[in-house]
């Protein structure tokens, strides 16, 4: 498995942010340019990740590619088709964004987001993003969410059997999944089964996690790895197991966290026998 997060120094030259990424202790990193970025500099940050033995895990296309708003929902796929470019480019692993939402805010609930017309909204959105690039390497994955496709490991089947791109994959994040107190309180058997259902399409994953706290009616907060319920141990045993190389990125958190959040992840991993690379 490898652990990885942001690198908050800006403009580093390639060789300089590798070694300051390794320096975190990282062995995945987030992608260090935008879509931008000519040719010569996104095979220079490569070739650094390469020498640095740094897999870079992802690159992020957040935007509203479904958008009742036709503006932006041109921008949002333009983006989506650009940030999967740039992931082909530089060797990442996928580009990810979420489905989107038909409300007013890009990543909020909305009545119609969990609807069988959304649903086919999605597939014909990823399949055109998707068959716009048409990668060789890198995939286009959908970030699981509390209150849109993908919202479960059932959902996602769905999407990647009705979206049938050999490019989409599945990017994983369990706490977005985790929207009841019944998921909160059986997380890890949420785990094993998206991983069980998920696992072989699974291309990076986020590590944060969530607290429920005791006041009413329900409140599910997001926190710094250690300080939730989710089962880390179980966690880091399923991403290890889908291959050595896949990423756990963290992410959300003040700077601050970083350093915390990475030793607790990585004295959960040493006691259940996961190496980090």
């Amino acid at each position: 498995m490898r652990l990885g997060g942001p690198v908050f120094e800006k403009d580093l030259a390639p060789e300089q942010w590798a070694a300051a990424a390794r320096k975190l202790g990282y062995g995945a990193a987030y992608c260090p340019v935008n879509e931008q970025a000519d040719d010569a500099t996104v095979r220079a940050y490569a070739e650094a990740a390469r020498k640095a033995g740094l897999v870079i895990a992802e690159v992020g296309a957040w935007s509203n590619p479904i958008s009742p708003d036709e503006e932006t929902r041109r921008k949002a796929v333009k983006l989506c088709q650009d940030r999967l470019a740039l992931a082909e480019r530089i060797g990442a692993n996928c580009c990810v964004n979420i489905a989107g939402s038909c409300g007013a805010k890009w990543d909020g609930p909305d009545p119609a987001d969990l609807t069988d017309a959304t649903f086919d909204l999605i597939v014909e959105s990823v399949r055109g993003i998707i068959d716009a690039v048409r990668p060789t390497r890198a995939c286009y994955t959908l970030e699981t969410m509390p209150w849109m496709y993908p919202d479960s490991a059932d959902s996602y089947v769905r999407l990647v059997a009705a979206i049938d791109r050999e490019r989409f994959a599945v990017h994983m994040d369990p706490v977005n999944l985790v929207n009841c107190p019944q998921r909160y309180f059986r997380n890890a058997e949420l785990l094993r089964e998206c991983f069980r259902k998920l696992g072989p399409r699974i291309r990076s994953c986020h590590a944060k996690d969530i607290l429920l706290d005791n006041k009413l009616t329900v409140h599910l907060s997001e926190v710094p790895p250690g300080k939730g319920g989710l089962d880390y141990a179980q966690y880091v045993r399923l991403v290890e197991s889908i291959g050595p190389d896949t990423p756990l990125m963290m992410e959300h958190m003040k700077q601050d966290d970083y350093g915390p959040a990475g030793e607790h992840i990585r004295s959960v991993a040493a006691r259940a026998g996961v190496v980090l690379r």
